[in-house]
């Protein structure tokens, strides 16, 4: 497949960003405009992406679509690819958890070859080299390696069984999502009591904690509508594994307490707190 045509599901931070990497080795990126918001379309501009007006037009053209959404519209979205009956090959590079990756794919196939994919890391720019590990037919992870040759985008594949890219997503996420949470706490505990700056200069005195970086608390504030979905997914896989889902499950209900700064850029710390200590 020299040169295919890429069709991307959604242009979100990531997925605009992972998009415009896979432009390099693609004929073209294309992304459905209809009912996606002025943020979306100034991100696909922004990066070079080809807009369509409908999703079948996307799909009769996509030799590859790439889908990259919040973790709660992943199975809707894919049944409604299902029902163009698209017959190219659809990277599911959502966090979710694995049982969910293995029903999306029953519902695509035969008709179309799924890959099972899964970031870790930032989107792919400033610098940033996230990567995008794969598992599904030996055919197919190579061709989609391909894509991202000679970009900011890395690529490992773990083998053929779909499911295992999104295990290893949500098996990172749950540590390094969770363990914000709990800085959050952890700052907004000591600032009611006055010891905030006392908590951060103990934790500086380790190297590896981020207790000592509260700076990304808004961070965590601004992304929780996407993280809090991510550890619900997360928390299904450890129940099904037989592990106590219930502290994932927690920390997701501590992120929706700030659903109403989706990616604020100007949130402060201040901010942040103010809103988790809010009933």
């Amino acid at each position: 497949m020299d040169q295919p045509t890429i069709g991307i599901l959604h242009p979100g931070s990531m997925g605009a960003a992972v998009a415009a990497c896979a432009a390099t080795n693609a004929a073209a990126v294309l992304w459905c405009e209809t009912g996606r918001s002025a943020a979306s379309a100034e991100r696909a501009a922004q990066f070079g992406l080809t807009p369509v007006t409908t999703l079948s037009e996307l799909l009769d053209r996509s030799d590859v679509v790439i889908s990259l959404c919040p973790p709660v519209a992943a199975e809707d979205l894919v049944r409604e690819v299902a029902g163009h009956r698209f017959a190219g090959m659809y990277v599911e590079a959502n966090a979710i958890n694995p049982e969910r990756a293995q029903r999306i794919a029953a519902l695509l196939e035969p008709d179309a070859t799924v890959v099972d994919g899964g970031i870790v890391g930032s989107p792919p720019v400033g610098g940033k080299t996230p990567t995008l590990y794969l598992s599904g037919p030996a055919s197919a992870t190579e061709r989609i390696e391909a894509l991202f040759v000679g970009t900011d985008v890395r690529t490992a594949v773990l083998g053929t069984e779909v499911g295992k890219a999104s295990a290893l997503k949500l098996s990172y996420a749950s540590f390094q999502k969770t363990s914000r949470v709990l800085v959050a706490l952890a700052v907004g505990m000591a600032r009611e009591h006055g010891v905030d700056q006392e908590l951060i200069e103990v934790a500086s005195r380790r190297t590896d904690s981020y207790l000592s970086e509260p700076q990304y608390i808004a961070k965590t504030a601004a992304r929780a509508w996407r993280w809090g979905p991510e550890l619900e997914e997360a928390a299904d896989a450890l129940a099904a594994a037989g592990l106590p889902p219930e502290m994932l499950r927690a920390a997701a209900a501590t992120l929706a307490r700030w659903n109403d700064v989706k990616d604020d850029g100007e949130l402060t710390l201040t901010d942040a707190l103010d809103r988790l200590a809010q009933a």
